[in-house]
C-alpha cells in the first residue's frame, strides 16, 4: 500500500499536460507498506540506490551517497540485537 501526503498542492491538467499552479511551497511525503521486494544498487558513478516495491506495483526508490547508505547499515545492523529480528 502507498501513502502519498500533498501539501500545498494544486496543478492545472489542460490538454493532457500537468502544470504547477500556486506558489512553491508544496511538500510531499511517501510511505511504502507491506514490501514485497526490496534490492540496493549502484547508481550513477557515486550513489546507492535503494528500490522497493509492494504487490501492487507501487514502488519507492530512494538514491544515498555512499555514508547515508553506511549509517542506514548501521541503523539496521544495531536493530539486529533487538526484538525486531528475534
Amino acid at each position: 500500500m502507498l501513502n502519498l501526503n500533498l501539501e500545498s498542492f494544486s496543478m492545472e491538467l489542460k490538454d493532457g499536460s500537468i502544470k504547477n499552479v500556486g506558489p512553491t511551497n508544496k511538500a510531499a511525503s511517501s510511505k511504502l507498506f507491506d514490501v514485497e521486494s526490496v534490492e540496493a544498487r549502484a547508481f550513477g558513478g557515486s550513489r546507492i540506490k535503494v528500490v522497493a516495491s509492494d504487490s501492487s506495483g507501487n514502488e519507492v526508490q530512494i538514491a544515498l551517497d555512499p555514508r547515508q547508505a553506511e549509517t542506514v547499515l548501521e541503523d539496521i545492523e544495531s536493530l539486529q540485537e533487538g526484538p525486531v529480528f528475534e
